[in-house]
């Protein structure tokens, strides 16, 4: 009998790796699907942490990742060492992480959440009454404590990509633009951007902004995100004007280096069984970090039912 092979990619891929796959979303939209999807085999084309969480959720399926060296800097920049001891500095509080972390990262965690899910949850846990901390993204961190006035302890890790945008580069941008122009903006990118922006949201909350967006096509849409994510977008909605946020001296170039190791030539290899497999996590990390992981898709699934 023949494996079942399941193709995943997230929006940050190029549109030849999207069109790959058999399903194409955000970190929370490929956790459902790779919880519910059966196969044998799962081809990750995204980076390390997508591919273990998918390992995680899917322990009896055999998971690739198509190049070793895709990272992640939120990953990279957070010792776990470090990490368990601001953890246990506080005792009282419960440990939110974002999913862009590493398996023994959220085996340290209570609640996992995505950019999409991480405003209600956090609301949900203060309306019980608990104390929060946030890791690893500082920028997405000091965002809710201002839109919503939090004092939560925050670890210091950033999106090298997100991190890039600039408020000055922004401010250039939108003068030069003649018409009426809007920025929207993933939550991963520097306060003084994402208090100018009109929207802050997930990657497919952005998405979902642009094909609902009713505005004139004259108008210009700033998009401070990863450039991939903008091929999703111009096909959804050709007659706008979308334009990648600048990063400095006008440049709208911000890719993120690790998630366009995923070529076609590595993709092919891993659906053909040959690439790095995540097959290093024990049992035991695999377990404690599948139940924050799970807490969150169980409130995702109630909440966004």
């Amino acid at each position: 009998m023949s494996k079942r092979v399941v193709t995943l990619a997230h929006y940050y891929t190029q549109p030849e790796i999207q069109q790959m796959a058999d399903k194409v979303g955000d970190s929370l939209e490929l956790s459902l699907f790779a919880r519910e999807s059966k196969a044998d085999i799962i081809v990750f084309a995204g980076v390390r942490f997508m591919a273990e969480t998918a390992k995680i959720l899917n322990p009896q399926a055999e998971v690739i990742l198509p190049d070793a060296g895709s990272t992640c800097s939120l990953v990279t920049q957070t010792d776990v060492e470090a990490l368990r001891q601001w953890r246990e500095s506080h005792p009282d509080h419960v440990h939110v992480s974002y999913i862009n972390s590493s398996a023994a990262h959220k085996a340290l965690s209570d609640w996992i959440v995505t950019s999409r899910n991480v405003d209600d949850i956090i609301a949900h846990l203060y309306e019980q009454g608990k104390k929060v901390i946030f890791s690893p993204d500082r920028n997405m961190g000091g965002y809710l404590n201002y839109q919503y006035g939090y004092d939560m302890p925050l670890w210091s890790a950033v999106c090298e990509v997100h991190d890039k945008f600039n408020e000055a580069a922004l401010n250039e941008a939108l003068e030069a633009v003649n018409s009426k122009a809007y920025l929207i903006a993933h939550p991963e990118s520097p306060l003084p951007v994402l208090k100018r922006a009109q929207y802050v949201g997930s990657t497919s909350g952005m998405l979902n902004w642009i094909k609902a967006y009713d505005g004139a096509v004259s108008d210009v849409i700033f998009v401070a995100t990863e450039d991939g994510i903008l091929y999703n977008m111009r096909l959804a909605r050709p007659e706008l004007d979308i334009r990648q946020a600048p990063i400095y001296a006008g440049c709208q170039c911000n890719s993120c280096p690790y998630m366009k190791m995923n070529t076609i030539e590595a993709v092919k290899r891993a659906q053909q069984g040959h690439g790095t497999r995540i097959d290093y996590l024990s049992q035991a990390e695999m377990d404690a970090a599948r139940l924050p992981i799970e807490r969150m898709l169980d409130f995702s699934q109630r909440y966004y039912a």
